[in-house]
């Protein structure tokens, strides 16, 4: 049997991340089909969606202040209008207006890195633009997929969602607990020099 010690803060930290990053991508998914199928559950899951800044927000809020987190919020809700006015213009076939949105989208993919990288020195803005980039582009691959009736690529596709994001809430948790390790009772030199993997 495997002696394993788990700081519970550290733990209760990343399912917070993770949680908050996987109800990001479901609802996400939701919106997307109840816009493109013209479903009832819209409005309320739009309204659900838009919840998930604010719940980003009171999650970082802790560690980086009332003003700061907003800004993050601000950022995240940008970034989930943009998109859902992606999905619509695609399904009016207004390609005008889906080149538009999609350079919006990913400049503010670039806010958001920028903003991470400048809260912690230890996110690195190319890092997360990375990271972001590919959230992007797997979120157009599942909003095409849905538009094209694709469904079966589009189940299957989820898998690769949920793993990048489990990624991004694991870099949100170890960017945290490594500016703030007094706060999980640890030592700033509980972490190498090199590149640090809670995982």
């Amino acid at each position: 049997m495997l002696d394993v010690k788990v700081n519970e803060q550290v733990l209760e930290l990343n399912n917070l991340m993770r949680l908050l990053w996987e109800q990001h991508i479901t609802w996400t998914r939701n919106v997307i089909e109840d816009i493109i199928y013209d479903l009832p559950e819209k409005d309320f899951a739009i309204n659900r969606l838009l919840r998930n800044p604010t719940d980003f927000k009171n999650a970082l809020t802790p560690f980086y202040g009332e003003a700061n987190s907003a800004m993050f919020e601000q950022l995240l809700k940008e970034h989930l209008e943009v998109a859902a006015g992606i999905v619509t213009a695609a399904k009016n076939n207004d390609s005008n207006q889906v080149a538009k949105l999609t350079t919006q989208w990913f400049r503010n993919a670039d806010e958001i890195a920028r903003f991470l990288a400048s809260a912690n020195p230890y996110w690195n803005f190319l890092e997360w633009q990375k990271m972001l980039y590919d959230h992007l582009n797997l979120v157009n691959t599942e909003a095409t997929s849905f538009l094209n009736k694709n469904l079966e690529a589009n189940v299957a596709l989820y898998d690769e969602m949920e793993r990048q994001a489990m990624l991004m809430a694991d870099e949100l948790t170890r960017g945290i607990v490594q500016q703030f390790p007094q706060r999980f009772y640890l030592s700033r030199n509980h972490f190498p020099t090199s590149s640090y993997s809670l995982f």
